[in-house]
């Protein structure tokens, strides 16, 4: 393996991390804005407000993308494998 094919792997194997974990990032950090601009609008300063929603959130939003994220691990797994004799050299 050359250092070119090395780091063509970390740049795949780093933007298939990426994409897996934008949907649960972007909902994560949409919850967190709305609760911190419902606690500035109405004063209250509960903690648990903050974190209870947003694990929820996680936590539906994962389970709704689970079959497209084993679809995609799948898939990223199937190209390593079947090109796994370039990687040898």
């Amino acid at each position: 393996m050359t250092p070119d094919m090395a780091a063509q792997f970390a740049r795949d194997l780093l933007l298939q991390a990426a994409i897996l974990s934008a949907p649960i990032l972007i909902c994560a950090c949409l919850v967190s804005i709305l609760i911190s601009l419902l606690q500035t609008l109405t004063g209250i300063q509960e903690q648990t407000l903050t974190v209870v929603p947003r694990l929820i959130v996680v936590f539906a939003v994962m389970f709704v993308t689970l079959p497209w994220t084993i679809g995609r691990v799948i898939a990223y797994t199937v190209h390593l494998w079947s090109n796994f004799h370039l990687y040898l050299g």
